[in-house]
């Protein structure tokens, strides 16, 4: 195995007792978010950042317990990468995280990057429904791979508690 697939487990892994019983499913999404990434961008030079943001993009659900959690997710990942020697991804990183449930395509600063974690994020919320030309098969192979393991009910359940809350505001991480 390539050592930058290997990233992400290593990167979760100091999460694991924040996540608790959420773990195996939020590290089967994570995985899944990669491996759309790769098959989206086959440039090898991009891939670790693409670990990075997909370890982090929705970590704040469980280090601050909010589902307002774009920002917590950004600082986790900005502490990591200012610690780790790569403060030098910390916009592209950040932006990725902050975009990634834009409903339209981004295009900003470091667009090929962030506009393809975005699509990556995108195919796994859907099921495969938006592929962005991706093949079914190889959603599917990913799928099998990396199975699901209730992650969507998970984030349905986390809906709604947030809507009776603030029904007013339901989905504060959506973006325009």
């Amino acid at each position: 195995m390539h050592p930058v697939h290997a990233l992400p487990d290593t990167l979760l892994q100091r999460f694991r007792p924040m996540l608790g019983q959420d773990f195996a499913r939020y590290r089967n999404h994570v995985h899944r978010v990669f491996s759309h990434c790769l098959l989206l961008d086959r440039e090898e030079s991009h891939a670790a950042k693409y670990a990075v943001a997909a370890v982090f993009h929705d970590l704040g659900i469980w280090t601050d317990h909010t589902f307002d959690y774009l920002a917590p997710s950004v600082q986790q990942a900005r502490r990591y990468l200012t610690e780790h020697g790569h403060a030098d991804w910390t916009e592209e990183i950040t932006l990725m995280i902050y975009w990634h449930h834009k409903l339209i395509p981004y295009r900003g600063q470091h667009a090929p990057l962030v506009e393809t974690f975005r699509r990556a994020d995108w195919m796994d919320v859907t099921f495969g429904w938006v592929r962005f030309g991706v093949d079914r098969q190889q959603l599917r192979h990913v799928r099998r791979q990396w199975p699901n393991l209730g992650f969507h009910v998970f984030l349905v359940r986390e809906t709604g508690k947030r809507l009776r809350r603030h029904p007013l505001h339901p989905l504060p991480m959506f973006r325009v």
